[in-house]
């Protein structure tokens, strides 16, 4: 299935992660393609906020590569693999595992190659000329097919 959505501020992007955050599960997969600067982290951070009893900072993950946090929802892990050389380096971080077990949201999702799940939401991220976002959402599984048609309709 396939769905765009366009963002015309920072908040509708937070707006459309809290949203939906709310239907998320254990092993469930979110992975996020885009430039720098294509909002990103920003959804990222805005779900997990929205996840967090007690509200904490959200940093990126970009140097410690996996930030995890004990939500409502149960462990999240938010992983920026922009500096992984092969997909055995996920393994190594446990992130072949955590799919299993937690939400993950997977900025540069591209560095798993093999290990990309399959019942994994795809989100497209793109920055366009009027500083609105282009946001792509791909997903097969059907158990996303009624969470995102609350969502996007």
């Amino acid at each position: 299935m396939h769905h765009a959505v366009i963002s015309h501020s920072p908040e509708q992007t937070a707006d459309l992660a809290r949203t939906i955050a709310r239907d998320l599960a254990a092993g469930d997969v979110i992975l996020l393609h885009g430039e720098i600067g294509a909002g990103k982290t920003h959804f990222a951070r805005s779900l997990i906020q929205s996840l967090l009893e007690v509200p904490e900072d959200v940093p990126s993950p970009t140097f410690t590569l996996i930030q995890t946090y004990d939500t409502l929802k149960g462990e999240v892990w938010h992983a920026d693999l922009y500096r992984l050389s092969s997909p055995d380096e996920a393994v190594e971080l446990g992130l072949d595992e955590a799919f299993e077990t937690a939400i993950c949201l997977i900025e540069w999702p591209d560095r798993l190659e093999d290990l990309t799940p399959a019942s994994a939401l795809t989100m497209r991220f793109a920055a366009r000329d009027d500083d609105s976002r282009s946001i792509e959402l791909d997903w097969s599984d059907p158990r996303w097919t009624g969470r995102l048609n609350k969502v996007l309709s």
